[in-house]
C-alpha cells in the first residue's frame, strides 16, 4: 500500500492489489496448501526464480502461464529484502508511466 495509486479489494476470495490493473493476488491455501501470492513478473524472472529456488518460488495456476511469479511465504527465514524487490518490480510491470515517476522521485528524495 506504500506505492503510489495502489488499492487493495477483494477479487477471488483473497486479496488483491492493484495499480489500474491488478499486480499482486494473495494466495492462502486457495489453490494448495501454502500461504504465499502471485504477482506480475518482468520477463524471464518465473524462469529463473523457480528454476533457482523451487522450494521458495512457482509458477502458479492461471497466471503462471502469462509470466507471473508465484512466492511461498511459509518458508523459514523469509528474505524479506527480496521480497519488497519482487513486489516493486511487480507494481513496475503494470503501473502507468505517471505512478512510476511518482515512485522513481519518492526514491530519489531518500
Amino acid at each position: 500500500m506504500a506505492l503510489p495509486n495502489v488499492s487493495e479489494r477483494v477479487s477471488h476470495a483473497e486479496p488483491n492489489w492493484f495499480v489500474k490493473k491488478g499486480f499482486i493476488q494473495f494466495a492462502d491455501h486457495h489453490h494448495d496448501d501454502r500461504v504465499g501470492f502471485w504477482c506480475a513478473a518482468p520477463d524471464g524472472a518465473q524462469k529463473a526464480l523457480v528454476g533457482a529456488e523451487p522450494t521458495r518460488f512457482y509458477k502458479p495456476p492461471y497466471y503462471g502461464v502469462r509470466g507471473w511469479l508465484g512466492v511461498y511465504l511459509d518458508v523459514p527465514n523469509v528474505d524479506w529484502a527480496l521480497i519488497e524487490s519482487i513486489v516493486e518490480d511487480a507494481y513496475r510491470c503494470t503501473a502507468p508511466a505517471k505512478a512510476i515517476a511518482e515512485l522513481d522521485a519518492r526514491r530519489s528524495r531518500s
